[in-house]
């Protein structure tokens, strides 16, 4: 059986602009989690903005992914660029934090700020859960956790360079939908704007090469992902289990009733 890095060993790959791949949670479901760590992704992301789950939830999914066996860190989105939010999910266990909705350097450093303690940041200390497997000491800690800067608004891609400028920023990862949205997209898969589309993603993917840092982006399915990956993006995430759950049944409910039809 595969086994995963540790969230010191994970953070440092990340920040080496290895290439990692992960799965994208939206159930509030730790036995599904559990089975999904064991799959060889390197890492679970817990949408807790968007997700169908409150602080429990993701705990427990936190939780879930650190089993024996598992070879994913947990990794989750927050509800927002904000402290109390950022410093639960740190707290809870997550290796990553992936903060929506940036705009700005100033965005930038403030999710970092939450992220560090001080004298670097502005995080509380209670690690009351993540201290049996991060840090506990600050300078273990940040060793350890990363956070995620989304780009996915007109504004954080006009501002893209500026951002992966920041100091202390890990990374950044493309929301494909809002991104889309945000260039004029009639729909979050709107086929009219494709150029200009994959000219944003390529200046974001430039801007953290050039700034040294990852570049990761969402996907609807493998393919997508390895395609991103080899168009210079250093992790990808496939999405997501609520999405997988509908398709496998729908799958299996056309094959029966072809099946019976057939009869």
């Amino acid at each position: 059986m595969a086994t995963g890095r540790t969230p010191a060993e994970f953070t440092a790959a990340l920040r080496a602009r290895e290439q990692l791949i992960g799965y994208w949670s939206l159930l509030d479901s730790p036995i599904a989690a559990e089975r999904l760590a064991r799959l060889g992704y390197d890492y679970l992301a817990f949408d807790a903005q968007h997700g169908l789950f409150g602080y429990q939830g993701m705990l427990n999914n936190l939780l879930a992914t650190d089993t024996r066996g598992s070879t994913a860190v947990g990794m989750v989105r927050v509800e927002a660029n904000d402290l109390t939010y950022i410093g639960k999910a740190l707290d809870a266990g997550a290796t990553a934090v992936i903060v929506p909705l940036i705009d700005n350097a100033q965005d930038a450093a403030d999710a970092v700020a939450a992220v560090r303690y001080p004298p670097l940041g502005r995080r509380s200390y209670g690690p009351m859960r993540s201290q049996l497997r991060i840090g506990p000491d600050p300078a273990d800690t940040h060793a350890q956790t990363a956070v995620l800067a989304m780009i996915e608004t007109a504004d954080g891609l006009a501002n893209v360079e500026e951002i992966c400028a920041t100091d202390g920023l890990d990374g950044i990862y493309v929301g494909p939908s809002d991104l889309r949205l945000a260039l004029g997209g009639a729909t979050s898969t709107d086929p009219s704007l494709q150029e200009e589309f994959e000219q944003a993603l390529a200046r974001v993917s430039k801007a953290a090469e050039a700034a040294g840092i990852a570049a990761g982006i969402h996907n609807p399915d493998g393919a997508s992902a390895a395609r991103r990956l080899a168009q210079g993006y250093t992790f990808a995430t496939v999405a997501c289990d609520l999405i997988h759950l509908q398709q496998a049944a729908a799958g299996h409910l056309n094959a029966a009733r072809q099946a019976g039809e057939a009869r």
